[in-house]
């Protein structure tokens, strides 16, 4: 295991996607959504990503030359294509835009249709909560979760993401699969040979099962309660984008040049100042939290949390010590370029 310098390990991310012909506005998105992910700990879907992402480019999977059109179908509303371009950047536009709806409106609602995977939830709701509003953002992918009481695989891991501003820290976030973990969780797992966690994972017969060589699909959160919460969640991203359902949508890692994903993205801006003053609802959020976290921890906690407080204490410790990764998947930026030699502490 090492440990990497953020601020060197962007600026050399950022230099190969110049390499790749990949323009200015999409690489720095797409690299400061992969770097912050990694530094608040979900490895998921921070640099542990890249490497696909550079298969992806090598196979023009990705268009780093979109025409992205956006569409206003409303006061509130519009609609983005995205063009099979990275899913970070189309979504960053599509936050930017929701934002502005609701400037004006109260309330920004906007769909993305033919895109692509786009990291971390937080990465988008995290831009609204910093514009003093609440953010939504949901997306559908390829199908790993396995419908209740099937043997088969049906929706994706389709996350539900929420973040509102707080006073004096970070913004409140709330960033999880409806299946119980995600899937590149489980490819860690398996790259590190770690036995998975009862409950996680299925193999091809729809049986559970702990070892990450045989896992094939990925069970839902709370049983049937999650699954119906991924059906909400698909029919937001894909049928109001006409989109592909997850059980149509090709493998992030089945690599085809023809084959692209066509995933939809469905993004939520609510002005809290058109409800409340804004200084008036941190301190609400403040009081919320200084409440549940100061509860009376049980025999098994140390201390009580509220979402997305360990993904602040870990953006800490990793700013300052570094961001781990193991020699495995160095190796495999190394592959990339020699550069990132340079990049560890």
């Amino acid at each position: 295991m090492i440990s990497l310098d953020s601020q060197l390990f962007y600026k050399t991310l950022l230099q190969v996607l110049h390499t790749r012909n990949v323009p200015e506005p999409i690489a720095k998105t797409v690299v400061e959504s992969l770097v912050t992910t990694s530094l608040r700990g979900v490895d998921s879907h921070g640099l542990n990503l890249y490497p696909h992402y550079d298969n992806e480019l090598k196979l023009n999977r990705l268009n780093i030359n979109p025409n992205i059109q956006i569409n206003e179908t409303g006061l509130s509303t519009a609609v983005l294509d995205a063009d099979n371009t990275f899913g970070h950047y189309a979504g960053d536009l599509a936050v930017y835009k929701a934002i502005d709806l609701a400037s004006n409106t109260g309330v920004g609602v906007v769909s993305v249709k033919n895109s692509t995977h786009f990291g971390a939830a937080n990465y988008f709701t995290d831009k609204i909560a910093r514009n003093n509003m609440i953010g939504f953002a949901f997306t559908n992918t390829e199908a790993l979760v396995n419908a209740f009481g099937s043997k088969e695989a049906f929706l994706g891991t389709n996350p539900f993401c929420f973040s509102a501003p707080m006073l004096d820290e970070e913004p409140f976030c709330l960033d999880m699969a409806t299946s119980t973990v995600a899937w590149n969780k489980i490819k860690n797992y398996r790259r590190q040979n770690l036995e998975l966690e009862k409950g996680w994972a299925l193999d091809e017969n729809g049986v559970e099962t702990q070892n990450p060589h045989d896992a094939n699909s990925l069970t839902a959160i709370g049983g049937y309660k999650g699954f119906g919460l991924g059906m909400v969640i698909e029919i937001l991203c894909s049928g109001l984008a006409s989109g592909a359902l997850s059980k149509d949508i090709p493998p992030l890692y089945d690599l085809s040049i023809e084959d692209k994903r066509n995933i939809s993205h469905f993004f939520i801006a609510i002005d809290v100042s058109k409800f409340i003053p804004i200084d008036l609802f941190k301190m609400y959020m403040s009081n919320l939290a200084t409440r549940v976290r100061s509860l009376e921890p049980n025999d098994n906690s140390t201390e009580v949390l509220i979402p997305s407080d360990k993904e602040k204490q870990q953006y800490a410790i990793r700013l300052a010590n570094g961001i781990p990764m193991d020699d495995v998947k160095f190796d495999e930026f190394l592959s990339i370029s020699k550069d990132f030699q340079h990049t560890t502490l």
